[in-house]
């Protein structure tokens, strides 16, 4: 294993997200911040001074020239991640795409294949499946503690101001809730199950062209399922609950956790058990993970394949709740 030195990193664009990712970086054993990006000469040089980047660059192509950075971090609007993204990996860096990995399943899959075909790394920006929280829920579904899982429900929402000039809401952009925060409960019934689910059922609230509020269902077959809500008309709500033939598992935080992060495991019997896990930034387990793979020369885990499942649901999903029927996920 090499770790002499660490991965070097450009931003390709000053967004929001940013202002919870740049300093995630000071605390990376395995990742530096060498450099950001925007369209905007005055934008970049603020957030360069701003968190002590030592370059700032007037355009992406400029940062992606630059023979000193590895990979970069992707945060741009949805809709640009697929071709940044391949663009990056044509000039020969690895990528993390903030979340969702692309606009469709379709834009996931050729993402995939470009990183594979230059033998560069890929992952999308989920922070929660890096903390030592999630590895450890993992090891209490596999050794059976609430018996065998029939059935996963998480939510994810957050009120958000209603105006079209919102990216969030700018179906051109690949805006609407599902994409946003509604990946979130998905992808943690994937995770659970282990597996895509066969076909899925959705209603949603639409504005501007975009969903705003969706609830969901994801039948993983034999009586298994998950159910899901998302919204920007709800508060902020990030839970997951996990229910088995001989208990649950409630993390009240799944996706954002205060620290410690937490969950509790409530037996058949009543019995309960609180785990607590202190003093971890997910988003710095991030980096660093990314950052190690690529430095031993291995695929992150997780693996972009994973993204693209996440991509099919997510689709079917949207296609449900335009038609009002139930889809399979292909």
């Amino acid at each position: 294993m090499s770790t002499a030195r660490k991965i070097r990193w450009g931003i390709l664009g000053v967004a929001k997200i940013n202002e919870r990712v740049i300093p995630a970086f000071a605390q990376a054993r395995y990742a530096e911040l060498l450099a950001i990006a925007s369209r905007s000469s005055e934008k970049a040089k603020q957030a360069a001074a701003r968190y002590g980047i030592p370059r700032s660059y007037s355009s992406y192509e400029a940062l992606l020239e630059d023979k000193d950075i590895d990979a970069v971090y992707i945060p741009l609007p949805n809709s640009l991640h697929a071709s940044w993204t391949m663009r990056a990996a044509e000039a020969g860096k690895h990528v993390l795409c903030e979340k969702p990995i692309a606009s469709h399943a379709e834009e996931a899959r050729q993402m995939v294949a470009v990183c594979r075909r230059k033998g560069l790394a890929l992952m999308d920006g989920f922070f929660w499946p890096h903390h030592p929280r999630t590895s450890r829920l993992r090891e209490e579904i596999d050794r059976g503690v609430i018996g065998e899982v029939e059935l996963v429900r998480g939510s994810f929402s957050f009120l958000l101001e209603l105006e079209p000039t919102n990216i969030r809401l700018q179906p051109e952009l690949a805006g609407g809730c599902a994409r946003d925060v509604g990946c979130y409960p998905v992808y943690g019934a994937l995770w659970v199950f282990g597996r895509l689910p066969e076909r899925v059922f959705a209603t949603a609230q639409f504005m501007y062209g975009v969903d705003v509020a969706m609830q969901g269902v994801l039948d993983f077959g034999q009586g298994k399922a998950a159910l899901f809500d998302c919204s920007f008309r709800l508060p902020f709500r990030q839970w997951l609950e996990i229910v088995g033939t001989e208990g649950r598992i409630w993390v009240r935080e799944m996706w954002l956790p205060s620290d410690p992060a937490t969950f509790v495991i409530e037996h058949a019997d009543g019995r309960q058990q609180e785990v607590a896990i202190s003093g971890v930034n997910q988003i710095t387990a991030m980096l660093d993970n990314f950052s190690l793979a690529v430095l031993e020369k291995r695929s992150p885990e997780p693996a972009p394949e994973k993204a693209v499942q996440i991509m099919q649901v997510l689709d079917a999903l949207r296609e449900s709740a335009r038609s009002g029927q139930p889809v399979m996920v292909r």
